[in-house]
């Protein structure tokens, strides 16, 4: 025989056990896969990776009226940080948040507390239960709070809740951008004119119109924090109005952060994934909120405690001095 033939031989053999090895591999995970199948898997729950669990399992499947009240809510969103200490970042300056008495709103307000700052919550009259909480958590934490109660579509109301500001702390260091309105729409064809322009004069001319009305002033070291949304950067079908106002809102915080930037003012956004806050069963039916924040890499939403330090990282010049037109995706999904 040939050494031609010989090394044929031999690749043909080498092929065929690589074919067996294939099969062997494939047989091995089928196996895994027809064990996982019948349950006797490792099925895993939600990511956990901070100082303590979040709930990861089914929601209570319930449905809020709007605007949502998180005192209502049976599960209730977990907001008050325990693992946050406060090492006196924000110390002797004021904020305003809007969409302040629940949700992420509320949680970053607590935290602004815990940071030395005394805080404005804006909030729809609806909603006074939640704001009074959230105001003797702020007081609680040894700062001041007002409650400012009032529709962010109003751009004359929005120079008002600017204005109480000002009386009740003498200036404005912040701003946080927070109240929104969201209402799921399975065709385009189900958003009439006037509920498109409802989620567009809330959650975007509501922007403008307070930016526009604190801007005069903001000082040197000041800042404005948005809050989007990853619908704003991946879009959503059944969100199309509400998906639309949070991309405008991502390119508002650009342009804008150009725009003042030689004030020294800076200006970002974080953009939420999936958070447990009474925005959500507010929209989605009992059945698809019990499934909540599953979609995500890590398995489950996040708690609004999860993202107020964030906004306390952008609102710090000690922290972002030179952070400014950022939009900080915090998604609970890798990338």
């Amino acid at each position: 025989m040939s050494n031609s033939q010989n090394s044929q031989n031999e690749s043909l053999n080498q092929a065929g056990n690589v074919g067996n090895l294939q099969r062997e591999i494939q047989q091995e995970q089928d196996a895994r896969d027809a064990n996982k199948s019948e349950g006797g898997g490792d099925e895993k729950g939600g990511v956990q990776a901070g100082t303590h669990d979040f709930p990861d399992g089914d929601f209570p499947s319930q449905h809020l009226e709007k605007p949502g009240i998180e005192a209502d809510m049976e599960l209730k969103p977990q907001f008050m940080a325990p693992g946050y200490k406060g090492s006196g970042k924000l110390e002797g300056m004021s904020a305003i948040v809007t969409g302040g008495d629940s949700g992420i709103g509320r949680a970053v307000a607590v935290l602004y507390a815990r940071e030395g700052a005394d805080v404005a919550l804006v909030y729809l009259a609806d909603e006074q239960e939640d704001a009074v909480e959230t105001q003797r958590c702020i007081e609680a934490e040894g700062r001041r709070c007002i409650l400012i109660p009032g529709d962010v579509r109003d751009m004359a109301f929005c120079k008002h809740a600017v204005d109480e500001t000002l009386q009740a702390f003498g200036k404005i260091d912040i701003l946080v951008n927070n109240a929104a309105f969201q209402e799921h729409a399975d065709s385009l064809e189900d958003l009439t004119e006037e509920r498109f322009d409802l989620t567009m004069k809330t959650n975007i001319y509501g922007y403008f119109h307070m930016a526009k009305a604190v801007l005069p002033h903001l000082k040197k070291g000041a800042s404005i924090i948005n809050t989007g949304s990853v619908t704003g950067l991946q879009g959503s079908s059944k969100l199309l109005d509400y998906s639309s106002t949070k991309g405008a809102i991502h390119a508002f915080t650009m342009s804008l952060a150009s725009n003042v930037l030689e004030k020294g003012i800076r200006v970002n956004a974080v953009a939420p994934g999936p958070v447990w806050t009474p925005l959500n069963p507010a929209d989605q039916t009992p059945e698809k909120i019990s499934q909540f924040g599953q979609s995500t890499d890590m398995k489950r939403p996040a708690q609004p405690e999860e993202l107020s330090p964030a906004y306390v990282f952008l609102a710090a010049p000690s922290c972002a001095s030179y952070i400014t037109g950022i939009i900080l995706p915090i998604t609970g999904s890798v990338g």
